[in-house]
């Protein structure tokens, strides 16, 4: 279940998913109170992507509260163009997931909870392997600390990253000498001699001029 929630004024802002609603339970005084807990994923679909886990009485205020975490916890995304720049296999707790950078037009070849947290992010081109518990929070979980490692990685390695502008620049250039060199190689056209009237058609022409 992934849900786009849309009731704040920021729903246009940032993309906000729900993942997974829980029933729980917490023993008071009074006895067993009731509640729930949502986790939510809110990303701005630009390289930012952040996690929440709300929980309240009622479901639509525990979304708000696992909206208002996620903004929090927010992390920059690493990306090289529309996809990201290197492969990454995280595994945390029962979770373990595979992200793999993928050609431009591919697009998001992954799983569910996956591909809520990559969507939300602004990964265009990914390709993605659950690897371990199908569970959707575990996944969830494990993605978002596969990217923040990622992160980490390329603040601390210092790698280079290209964005969506200098590849589409690039591959212009690219086209552009492609079709240059097409042309060039292009046989010139021949010049076309008109053909001579025979003595028929000559004989005629003069008769209709009379």
């Amino acid at each position: 279940m992934f849900e786009t929630a849309r009731h704040t004024p920021e729903a246009k802002e940032f993309e906000e998913k729900v993942i997974q609603i829980s029933r729980v339970s917490k023993k008071t005084k009074g006895g067993n109170q009731a509640g729930f807990s949502v986790l939510m994923v809110v990303g701005d679909k630009k390289g930012k992507v952040g996690l929440g886990l709300g929980k309240a009485g009622d479901v639509l205020s525990a979304i708000k509260k696992g909206i208002k975490k996620a903004k929090k916890k927010m992390i920059t995304v690493p990306l090289d163009g529309t996809t990201i720049p290197f492969k990454m296999e995280v595994k945390e707790g029962a979770g373990r997931v595979l992200l793999k950078p993928a050609p431009k037009g591919t697009g998001v070849i992954a799983g569910g909870p996956v591909r809520a947290v990559v969507e939300a992010a602004g990964i265009r081109d990914i390709s993605a392997k659950i690897l371990g518990s199908e569970n959707q929070a575990s996944s969830v979980y494990t993605t978002f600390k596969a990217l923040a490692h990622m992160q980490r990685l390329v603040r601390i390695k210092g790698i280079k990253l290209r964005s969506i502008v200098e590849i589409e620049r690039e591959e212009k250039e690219k086209m552009k000498k492609l079709q240059e060199k097409a042309r060039a190689q292009m046989p010139a056209p021949a010049e076309i001699t008109p053909a001579k009237p025979s003595k028929k058609q000559a004989q005629r022409v003069k008769a209709n001029r009379k």
